[in-house]
């Protein structure tokens, strides 16, 4: 398992543990001791995962004070143009979006610190994302950013998307916390 940092602080590219033999294959996806001493103490209070048709964009999502979380995602099926926003106002990663290819092949993950925003976009096949977060679930705390006002240049145009993320804020009325 290796640990690459990324152009946004404490957020890190996963490149995980995996062999394959006649039988199929196995991958390592999280491993504690590895996250601790690399990146931060990360521990896995939920996991959960979507899957979605082609052309399907979801985000921007995160969860506010005092249930904001850090997060780890991976693609199982198919992939993703996974994207992520700092939302932290003294980042000098603030405002700006990065992409990143996750797929079945490739098998990475990102750690997505707390602050941070995170959409995806499906290109192809029908695709499946899991998740492990360090909090629970909290509905009063979930939020968003509208997708379309941020500085990005996206590789699509109009995606399926959900009335929720049709009705986020945009990044120049939200007032970030973080």
């Amino acid at each position: 398992m290796k640990i690459e940092a990324t152009e946004i602080p404490d957020c890190y590219l996963i490149h995980a543990f995996q062999q394959q033999d006649q039988r199929g294959g196995f991958v390592k996806t999280y491993h504690e001791q590895i996250f601790d001493n690399v990146a931060f103490d990360f521990k896995i209070r939920e996991a959960y995962y979507t899957w979605s048709e082609p052309n399907v964009f979801r985000g921007f999502h995160f969860q506010l004070p005092p249930k904001d979380h850090a997060k780890i995602v991976f693609c199982n099926v198919g992939m993703v143009t996974d994207y992520v926003v700092d939302l932290r106002k003294k980042s000098e990663a603030y405002g700006k979006v990065y992409a990143f290819q996750l797929n079945e092949d490739n098998r990475m993950a990102i750690l997505i610190p707390r602050g941070c925003a995170h959409g995806f976009y499906v290109p192809s096949k029908k695709s499946m994302l899991t998740y492990m977060v360090e909090t629970c679930y909290s509905p009063n705390h979930d939020t968003g950013i509208l997708w379309s006002s941020l500085d990005y240049e996206f590789d699509f145009n109009n995606p399926v998307t959900s009335e929720r993320d049709t009705g986020f804020p945009a990044i120049d009325e939200f007032k970030s916390p973080f």
